[in-house]
């Protein structure tokens, strides 16, 4: 499996991760479930009404943790901006549970992908395994 559906798989499955931003001095982590791999991108998505939107905004470096099953994954890199309609509605119809807050159309709906990404799988019985994308 590749690396990126690997962490997609990873995260899909685990159903929540917590994304941690900067809001000037401090950090932010607040959990989140979307998730699409789209075109060789692995995605997320939240609102632009949202604090977390203009903490990406002021300084697109996040990172992501989930758990699952005794293993965990770090997933580290800069989140970029894609207005593209066809990746929203490819979320929309991935998570269909999203339709009840947003819409393909609404301006309010943003997808960001991860650029210089590097994803560790860790457990506490394992060695790590590192994958960048």
């Amino acid at each position: 499996m590749e690396s990126i559906e690997k962490v997609c798989q990873f995260l899909s499955e685990a159903g929540t991760y917590y994304l941690a931003t900067v809001e000037r001095d401090q950090p932010r982590v607040r959990p989140f479930g979307t998730v699409l791999l789209c075109g060789g991108r692995l995605y997320i998505e939240t609102g632009k009404v949202k604090a977390v939107s203009k903490q990406i905004a002021a300084n697109p470096k996040v990172e992501v943790c989930a758990f699952k099953d005794g293993k965990w994954l770090r997933v580290a890199g800069e989140l970029v901006n894609d207005d593209s309609r066809d990746v929203k509605v490819a979320m929309l119809e991935k998570m269909p549970s999203l339709k009840a807050m947003y819409s393909a159309d609404d301006g309010n709906m943003q997808m960001l992908y991860f650029k210089n990404a590097t994803a560790t799988f860790s457990s506490f019985t394992e060695a790590p395994e590192t994958v960048r994308f």
